[in-house]
């Protein structure tokens, strides 16, 4: 891959200061930053980034200073720097356990959530991350576990929060092979035998559906999708380990120009194979929480194999694979201290969740507590996706109700609401939402939020808002009572 002369001057000066050190596995030290840096241009982020990747351990083992960085290559490459680094010092003065224990991810999230104000630090960790795991053969077994579970628990739900899925199944496959080796090895020879058993069939099927393709013209790539070992674990676990009702073992995926393409494809599939009931789903309309898009059909071929289609566009495909890199915009609009001040351009719906992480970080830097158990349950939870009557997405907790959409169009949509339609229907403000609702709200100009509403919000966010409004409305407001401000008044008259 070219390197600008920015980025070799980057690779000398990291060379130079980690000369005389070495890895666990006996190598140069410099071989980690250099992975580091090959892993980040793979995932296509901004030079920043990938320089920021080839220093993010200079300041930390080496004399290099933050300054002579920032003098060398700027403020962006410091800050990241700087923020890799936070993370690695603090996670090295947790407590060294035997066994992993839940305050040790609730200890690392905080880290991570210091860390959050610009999310090219955790993609720079996630980087470092995987070519630890996959060096991870040279520490010894009690590290690995350690580390293993670590990667499982945090990282590997981080990844997915940014859509990044080969660089989930990497992070959950390797973990899982460290925690659970009888295991992973029993789950990667039974999917090697299923393979084997269906591959002529598999085969059979494909021709079919390429050929129709090709007698109608239509451009495609075809390629096919085994189910990780990981996620085949937790599947067999809802399937009481019977792995004839995993249908998506094996899929086959058709890759094409367009959404309408998708769709034609879909009508094709169905009529050379019978659909399973209950199998088809579209993921397109109706995106996943973390933002994927794709149909998956599930099909019954003549020879009476079951096998699962998958059908996207090359962008979906590729944003699928590589998420947020995919679509990476930090040359335009970075996501550091303005989006914390709130200055920076709307983030794309799917990632609004980093405004979550950014907000924590902000309380954390001026001394404020945060419930780190609620903040992981909103970040790495499922969202839902509903739908304003004009057709845009808004992204929400699982668990929103009605007040909960209207506070994330706007307070004061949020404050004169009246009621809700969902799905053409008139609904009460406790309703929870479903995925691909779509909901309208109704407002009315002299209404006024009151504290029963608390019941009625779900998401951080909307009971940020409306604890506030309450509180400019009533300025005695206890949100731990039920009764209004004025009745407390009234109560305690009578008792003087």
């Amino acid at each position: 891959m070219k390197q600008s002369p920015k980025l070799k001057q980057a690779i000398d000066i990291a060379t130079k200061a980690h000369e005389g050190q070495l890895r666990k596995t006996g190598e140069p030290y410099i071989i980690h930053p250099l992975a580091v840096m090959k892993i980040l241009q793979e995932w296509g982020m901004d030079e920043d980034t990938v320089i920021a990747g080839v220093l993010h351990d200079t300041v930390e083992d080496t004399e290099l200073t933050l300054k002579e960085i920032e003098d060398t290559f700027g403020k962006d490459v410091a800050f990241l720097v700087n923020g890799v680094t936070k993370l690695g010092k603090a996670r090295k003065g947790m407590r060294d356990l035997d066994d992993y224990l839940p305050e040790t991810s609730s200890n690392l999230l905080k880290l991570l959530i210091a860390t959050g104000q610009d999310v090219r630090v955790l993609i720079i960790k996630l980087a470092d991350r995987l070519h630890n795991l996959r060096t991870l053969s040279a520490m010894p077994p009690q590290k690995q576990q350690k580390i293993a579970r670590e990667s499982l628990e945090v990282f590997a739900p981080l990844a997915d929060r940014l859509q990044m899925g080969h660089v989930r199944v990497e992070i959950e496959e390797t973990s899982f092979y460290y925690l659970d080796r009888l295991r992973y090895d029993f789950l990667k020879n039974l999917t090697a035998e299923r393979l084997k058993a269906a591959d002529s069939k598999l085969k059979s099927a494909q021709k079919a559906v390429e050929d129709a393709l090709k007698k109608e013209g239509i451009k495609y790539e075809c390629d096919g999708r085994i189910k990780s070992i990981y996620s085949l674990h937790k599947k067999l676990a809802k399937y009481n380990q019977d792995i004839n009702r995993i249908y998506d073992l094996i899929a086959l995926r058709f890759i094409v120009e367009d959404v309408t393409t998708c769709y034609l494809v879909l009508g094709i599939i169905h009529s050379l194979f019978k659909p399973m009931d209950g199998r088809i789903k579209d993921y397109i309309a109706t995106p996943k929480s973390n933002g994927y898009q794709s149909l998956h059909t599930t099909v019954i071929t003549p020879e009476h194999q079951v096998v699962e289609f998958q059908i996207r566009t090359k962008e979906m495909h590729n944003f699928a694979e590589r998420g947020l890199a995919a679509t990476f915009f930090y040359n335009e609009q970075k996501l550091t201290k303005d989006y914390a001040e709130g200055k920076a351009s709307k983030l794309p719906t799917n990632l609004l969740w980093i405004r979550e992480l950014q907000e924590a970080a902000a309380k954390l830097s001026s001394g404020q507590e945060v419930d780190t158990k609620k903040l992981k349950l909103n970040l790495f939870a499922d969202k839902i996706f509903v739908y304003t009557p004009r057709g845009d997405i808004i992204d929400l907790p699982k668990g929103s109700m009605p007040l909960d959409f209207a506070y994330r169009l706007h307070s004061d949509i949020g404050a004169s609401c009246t009621g809700a339609i969902v799905n053409g229907k008139m609904v009460s403000l406790n309703t929870k939402l479903n995925q691909g609702d779509i909901v309208e709200i109704i407002t009315t100009k002299n209404q006024k939020p009151n504290p029963g509403w608390l019941d009625k919000v779900f998401s951080k966010h909307a009971r940020h808002k409306l604890l506030a409004q309450l509180n400019s409305i009533f300025p005695n407001f206890s949100p731990h009572k039920k009764e209004s401000p004025q009745s407390q008044d009234t109560s305690k008259k009578k008792k003087s």
